[in-house]
């Protein structure tokens, strides 16, 4: 298996049946599925949420992180799949996974990789709340 396998997807994907081709012989692993909320960042419901990206670029930001991170909490493993595209209200829009030898170790990685990704992935987002899209210039908190 290989150590840090990241993708940005532009079609939707199941993350039970990666996590599922995702195997690994470590003790632990600590697994995030993060969806598109259905209330958009000022309250109204949600109609879609839009991600853009550069590609290349996107994906060489997000290995570098995860691999900074897999070695800097001496994990065996990380998975990291993310969305781009039009996306509907409860998507899977990102999948984070982390394989290690104590359920610390991978905890801590997957909560620091998810934190990385949210403030430092080069995603541009847009809310659809009716015919006018809302390009974010911030993010959710933690």
């Amino acid at each position: 298996m290989t150590s840090c396998r990241v993708e940005v997807c532009p079609e939707p994907f199941d993350p039970w049946h990666q996590l599922a081709t995702w195997t690994g012989d470590a003790a632990a692993e600590a697994i995030f599925i993060g969806r598109v909320r259905s209330i958009s960042m000022d309250g109204r419901p949600l109609q879609a949420l839009e991600l853009e990206h550069c590609p290349g670029l996107c994906e060489r930001q997000i290995t570098a992180m995860a691999q900074r991170l897999r070695q800097e909490h001496k994990v065996a493993s990380i998975l990291v799949l993310h969305r781009v595209g039009r996306l509907l209200p409860r998507d899977p829009i990102v999948l984070v996974a982390v394989q290690a030898d104590r359920r610390g170790a991978a905890q801590r990685c997957a909560a620091a990789l998810l934190e990385e990704l949210k403030h430092h992935a080069p995603f541009w987002k847009r809310e659809w709340c009716g015919d006018q899209g809302t390009w974010l210039t911030e993010n959710t908190s933690l």
